[in-house]
């Protein structure tokens, strides 16, 4: 297989095989894009049919059109199902990018716990399930690429939103944990820690932060603002393309890490 070119440089992802989980919508979306972008086959799971075959349309007249795989990484069945599909139209899986995950309020006072478990259903308990499907495969190519879309509320807390914060943190040790299990395949796995990113999830984080402070939207924005020192939200593609450089052959010194890419909401 021809190595795919782009501005006369090979493609960094050049026959490398990705599975991006909530790869159909905002970060995802930006994350599938750029990995395609780079030469990666790129399959793009997610438990929405919309937000499957809008991006697949979008990506089809590229060199490698994704392959959709409609999945709730909730359910074991359909994990390892998605997974065998990638397997049988592309034999392997290099890297894979655990970006679905769920947000949302839960204060205590809550009486609902349903999206308590929710939360940590799809944020731990998914990628967990989907992660272990892939190593299995994963450890018979050198080279492979894990990477957890975490976030700085993995490094801080933030009232109304426990659930979220615990799986978060909880990504974090996940990833360094694995890391030293699977360093001996070849294999690195590293976390990304967003802040306030432009897409649809922040902007309605926004509007559940703001009505829990009981302040206007407007006013909570200017409070979010003004935390981090480069004044503006990042965008979905600065976070694709770290994901695209941790899924590279460059990155194969780093592992167990989690990255922050905030505009310096946090330097931890």
């Amino acid at each position: 297989m021809l190595p795919l070119r782009r501005q006369g440089v090979t493609a960094i992802l050049a026959g490398k095989v990705a599975l991006v989980t909530g790869g159909g919508t905002g970060i995802g979306k930006a994350i599938s894009k750029t990995l395609v972008k780079n030469g990666a086959r790129v399959a793009i799971a997610s438990r929405n049919p919309h937000h499957l075959e809008s991006t697949k349309n979008e990506l089809k007249d590229t060199g490698y059109p994704p392959l959709a795989v409609r999945v709730d990484i909730r359910k074991k069945d359909e994990v390892q199902t998605a997974v065998a599909q990638v397997l049988e139209a592309w034999e392997r899986i290099d890297i894979l990018v655990n970006n679905a995950g769920l947000s949302g309020l839960n204060p205590f006072d809550d009486p609902d716990d349903s999206h308590w478990y929710d939360i940590l259903d799809t944020n731990l308990s998914g990628t967990y399930l989907i992660t272990k499907a892939v190593i299995k495969s994963m450890k018979e190519n050198p080279g492979g690429r894990i990477i957890n879309v975490a976030s700085v509320l993995g490094k801080f807390g933030v009232a109304g939103y426990s659930a979220y914060c615990a799986t978060k943190h909880g990504l974090i040790g996940f990833t360094r944990a694995l890391a030293l299990e699977v360093a001996r395949y070849g294999i690195t796995v590293n976390a990304i820690c967003p802040g306030w990113v432009d897409t649809e999830m922040a902007r309605r984080g926004m509007q559940e932060c703001a009505a829990y402070q009981g302040i206007s939207v407007e006013q909570f924005q200017k409070q979010a603002f003004n935390a981090v020192p480069i004044k503006r939200l990042i965008e979905p593609e600065e976070v694709a393309e770290l994901v695209a450089y941790l899924a590279s052959d460059q990155a194969h010194g780093i592992t167990g890490q989690a990255i922050n890419i905030c505009g310096g909401q946090t330097m931890v």
